[in-house]
């Protein structure tokens, strides 16, 4: 029996725009609500949401399979890649990628040998249904999937680099970083942030790889859409939930 099969993955060879949402509360009921909401994707985010290893353990029990979970790792820490593909993560997203030398690492610490790095430990883990899954080993490389993020003027410039890396499977542009870095802090909107963001969403598909991004402004999702992102998060838990409270409130 091989490992599971990576839905997300699979899609993202289709040239359809998969929808998500992020994740970032750090609670697994939230991320069963979410998974329930019917996203093709979400993000469980461990950058930026108060999670650790055992929340996002918790959060991926609880999405199941209903719908394809993406986690976000903290940053490109070796050992913490691991740890979050033994605990059943199948595609995860690293930040802050500024280098093709970044991006080689980063698949290296996806892989099993002899193509990557990952340490053997499956038969202790969730990932491999803590050894129930005989061939997981063998078959565990062609499952994941590893998204890199591009979100600041060093990762622009080394994009062509980033591209030309094998085992990268998708490149997610992050505009709220980008916008900062460009001296637009907090308008990510703007017209000369906008303009980097669609040639670097251009530049990544044209170089055959699954391009993401993330935006909460309903007219720039779907110019997304329209582009052909094959990933495109429209918003997150938090806002959702705060937009929905003030909706309700104004109500009365």
């Amino acid at each position: 029996m091989p490992a599971p099969t990576n839905h997300f993955k699979a899609r993202l060879k289709s040239g359809e725009t998969q929808i998500g949402l992020w994740v970032s509360m750090g609670d697994a009921s939230v991320a069963e609500l979410c998974a329930q909401a019917g996203f093709d994707w979400l993000v469980i985010d461990g950058e930026h949401g108060p999670n650790d290893l055992l929340s996002i353990r918790d959060q991926l029990r609880a999405v199941g399979t209903t719908t394809s979970a993406v986690v976000r790792a903290r940053d490109d820490d070796r050992s913490f890649i691991k740890q979050l593909l033994d605990v059943g993560a199948q595609t995860i997203l690293i930040p802050m990628i500024e280098s093709g030398a970044q991006a080689r690492e980063a698949v290296r610490s996806m892989l099993y040998p002899p193509h990557g790095v990952r340490g053997i430990g499956a038969a202790l883990a969730r990932a491999s249904a803590y050894n129930a899954i005989p061939d997981y080993l063998h078959t565990a490389n062609d499952e994941v999937c590893l998204l890199l993020q591009v979100e600041n003027r060093a990762g622009v410039a080394a994009l062509d680099d980033i591209l030309a890396v094998e085992g990268v499977d998708g490149v997610f542009v992050g505009p709220a970083d980008l916008a900062a870095d460009m001296g637009f802090i907090g308008n990510p909107g703007a017209p000369e942030v906008q303009a980097v963001v669609v040639d670097v969403l251009t530049r990544i598909r044209a170089a055959g790889k699954a391009a993401g991004i993330l935006t909460s402004d309903r007219a720039l999702a779907q110019s997304y859409a329209d582009m052909g992102v094959e990933f495109l998060a429209v918003g997150t838990d938090v806002g959702t939930l705060v937009g929905g409270l003030k909706t309700l409130r104004g109500a009365f």
